[in-house]
């Protein structure tokens, strides 16, 4: 049996590792500010509003299509212990894929980023009500939509979010990933959140597909 001061001491060292800050229960987002937007940058996040069903994928050759499974599988058993459900692993990946490649995003980035926020979580709420997978704040539903932040926990709603507001911070710092995710934390410039991001990030560098066509872009 461990003692008292042997448990306090193990604790102690998991919250000052990188991997501390990337326990399922974390819930970092909350620093996103309303602020004025392109009109590329509100169309692009009305449409989410409205999408229902996973987005489909067209490949030009059976080759692109080929290494888009092996990435899709890849990344599908390094997620099962958090999600179970292969069906539900298969649509939540092929919806960040597109996502992030609809946004010009590294698509492992955005994995680390879910991992970060929220533990690949669908439901979870921050302490100050950021929600879902990107820990998206309500505010963003009521400038977009209609003020029902019940839609942040639909999946490509969420995650078209979270996607086109990263690049969104990221054009705005000029594509310095650094300050684009200390925006996206409300902590801009200061090293804890993207350090752990990009830690994170790593978890899911695996080879990814080429070129597709994404239907209903």
């Amino acid at each position: 049996m461990l003692s008292r001061r042997s448990c306090l001491a193990a604790a102690a060292s998991l919250l000052a590792s990188p991997v501390g800050v990337l326990l399922p229960q974390a819930a970092w987002a909350g620093g996103q500010l309303e602020e004025p937007l392109a009109d590329s940058v509100r169309t692009a996040l009305s449409a989410a509003v409205v999408g229902q069903a996973p987005p489909e994928l067209e490949f030009p050759s059976t080759e692109a299509r080929l290494r888009y499974l092996r990435w899709l599988v890849a990344c599908s058993e390094r997620l099962a212990k958090r999600k179970p459900d292969a069906q539900v692993r298969r649509e939540f990946l092929q919806t960040v894929w597109y996502e992030s490649r609809r946004a010009g995003l590294e698509v492992s980035m955005v994995l680390g980023l879910i991992q970060v926020e929220s533990g690949f979580r669908k439901y979870a709420i921050s302490s100050v009500g950021a929600r879902g997978y990107m820990q998206i704040m309500p505010f963003w539903m009521r400038l977009l939509g209609d003020g029902d932040a019940g839609k942040l926990f639909h999946m490509q709603t969420n995650l078209r979010f979270g996607c086109v507001i990263l690049r969104h911070y990221l054009d705005r710092e000029k594509g310095d990933a650094y300050m684009a995710l200390g925006r996206y934390n409300g902590s801009r410039g200061q090293p804890q959140y993207p350090n752990a991001v990009f830690g994170a990030q790593r978890n899911w560098m695996v080879e990814e597909p080429g070129p597709v066509q994404i239907a209903g872009s």
